[in-house]
């Protein structure tokens, strides 16, 4: 009878399947108790509950507040618009979870509700912390590393390339892949610029602007706020300008990444301008200068006193020579100070100081005050006032060498324009040694490179601006046949995007302080053309002849001299 129970007794069932399965539903019941524990405990406290499980909470929403923070504090951005931010919080009652939520409302100057939550519900949504990918890091910066850009480039070959990505990738992938276009092409500026029914995106490379690609328009609102977001903005602030900033941490280098946003009449638009920490690093003799004019700067610059003047443009390179001048001085004998605005690059070495106009630190006081500081040589990043001018050239009458930069059209123009500030003739005469008048025109990419013959009427323009050159300057041109001189161009290539041109070179003249120059300035009635036509006479190479030179040796080509150079070239 035993053996008989023995054998109809139903065999134990141990399947590990259902052993797990049990096991879940065990946690879903304690999960649901917790659930309606912190329900409760939020009617009881008057706060508004939420279950977080399945909630979408994107990205931007959740790095308002640091991992590390919401860790400490059990507290969770969930959601985030213009008008609405919206914390969860395990302790919503705690100080500092209140604090947060009043900087979050000072910030962005939006409502910011607060949420009760469960532990269960916090861990869940904690977890999203680790799907956010570096770009997102809380760091003094954002992060975008060397393995995004690798990533990103290998879909980019063309400009075309970055248009047909962009309708593919997310909108943080979005920022991240303009970037990394941006920088592979060497663009200095990146233009998001709204129009009625796009977005268009335009690179400045090497000095002119180039449509790459375009944004539709119903995406623009997420990727301006996340740029608004990462460059310190205010996210709900669009009907007035904005100025933000942040840094690219690549695997060898930082980019310094200044945002300024402007309302226009279809949205903000918005200007990203790239400046790469390598570039620091400028060097003396990559400006370009080179024969009598590079022999003559590096002779005025050694000097212990006066001032070196240069000028041209916005944008004409003024601020790279004035650095490559600094670094060329920079030596543990002397004591350098700048005043900026802004501070581009940091130099080693150097006392670097910017203007704040909020604390009254222009440039006239803190040239005031630099001079105090017993420097040997000061930067001054421009002369734009009376007071600023005056302190300076006393600065370089009483032992200091500064170097500074002043906005006129060419060398001819500083004392002119120094006169027309209302400044003493018989100062600029003793303080002045050098003027630079300077443009920067486009190389022609090696890798594309090939001759070219020019038209008849072009061929005889060049020929008569570089006859011109004085047999003293010491060019090898003076004494070539002018008529066997040969010129290139770039074929357009993958290396330059198409472009034919890569990087950009200096173009120069340099008038040195003289006799007939001092007699001029004294009189007190100066001319540009009279000065242009003494500093010829004494054998300056002119920009336009520079640029021109610079053409016959294959660095660039004549279109490209004759359109940066047009404002100047009438006087040759």
């Amino acid at each position: 009878m035993a053996d008989n129970l023995t054998k109809n007794k139903l065999p134990r069932i141990s399947s590990p399947e259902i052993e797990k399965k049990f096991s879940e539903k065990m946690h879903n019941i304690s999960a649901d108790a917790k659930e309606q524990e912190a329900m409760a405990k939020a009617s009881l406290g008057n706060w508004q509950y939420i279950d977080l499980k399945g909630f979408p909470i994107s990205p931007e929403a959740l790095i308002l507040i640091s991992q590390d923070k919401a860790k400490q504090l059990r507290l969770i951005c969930f959601y985030w618009t213009t008008n609405d931010i919206r914390l969860a919080a395990v302790n919503p009652n705690l100080p500092e979870v209140k604090e947060i939520a009043q900087k979050l409302n000072d910030d962005y100057n939006t409502k910011v509700q607060i949420y009760l939550i469960s532990e269960n519900s916090f861990l869940h949504a904690f977890k999203l912390y680790d799907n956010i990918p570096k770009i997102k890091e809380e760091v003094s910066g954002v992060k975008i590393t060397a393995e995004d850009i690798i990533r990103f480039e290998k879909g980019i070959k063309t400009f075309k390339d970055l248009s047909h990505n962009l309708l593919k990738v997310s909108t943080t992938d979005s920022l991240a892949l303009i970037l990394a276009a941006a920088t592979k092409s060497r663009a200095s500026d990146v233009h998001l610029e709204t129009e009625a029914n796009v977005v268009k995106v335009r690179f400045r490379i090497d000095g002119l602007l180039h449509e790459v690609a375009e944004i539709r328009t119903k995406n623009w609102p997420d990727i301006l706020s996340r740029i608004k977001l990462i460059a310190g903005l205010k996210i709900n602030v669009y009907n007035r300008p904005q100025d933000g900033r942040f840094t690219i941490f690549l695997r060898n280098e930082e980019i310094d990444v200044r945002v300024s946003s402007l309302p226009t009449a279809y949205g903000e638009s918005v200007v990203i301008r790239l400046l790469m920490s390598t570039t620091s690093g400028f060097s003396f003799e990559g400006l370009g200068l080179r024969g009598r004019p590079f022999e003559q700067l590096k002779i005025e610059i050694q000097k212990p006193n006066g001032m070196i003047i240069t000028t041209g443009p916005t944008g004409s390179g003024k601020t790279t020579t004035l650095y490559a001048i600094l670094n060329r001085l920079n030596s543990p004998t002397s004591k350098i100070i700048t005043i900026e605005d802004p501070i581009e690059y940091k130099l080693v070495g150097i006392n670097q100081s910017q203007v704040d106009p909020s604390t009254k630190y222009t440039f006239a006081n803190g040239l005031r005050n630099i001079v105090r500081q017993d420097p040997d040589i000061i930067m001054v990043g421009e002369i734009r006032d009376l007071e600023t001018a005056e302190i300076a050239i006393n600065a370089a009458l009483t032992g200091h060498l500064v170097i500074t930069t002043l906005h006129t059209n060419d060398a001819a123009g500083t004392i002119p324009r120094l006169l027309a500030m209302n400044v003493k003739p018989f100062l600029v005469a003793p303080a002045i040694n050098a003027m630079i008048g300077q443009r920067l025109v486009r190389k022609i990419c090696q890798n594309c490179k090939k001759e070219i013959e020019l038209d008849n009427q072009t061929f005889s323009r060049v020929v008569k601006i570089l006859s011109a050159i004085p047999t003293e300057s010491g060019t090898k041109v003076a004494n070539q046949d002018l008529k066997k001189l040969k010129f290139y161009k770039g074929g357009g290539c993958e290396e330059c995007q198409g472009l034919g041109y890569k990087d950009r070179v200096g173009i120069f003249e340099i008038m040195t302080m003289n006799k007939e120059i001092e007699k001029l300035i004294l009189h007190g009635q100066v001319s540009e053309y009279d000065m242009r036509d003494i500093a010829i006479k004494s054998g300056m190479i002119t920009m336009i002849q520079d640029g021109l030179l610079k053409a016959a040796d294959g660095i660039t080509t004549v279109e490209e001299v004759f359109r940066v150079a047009k404002d100047i070239t009438t006087t040759i």
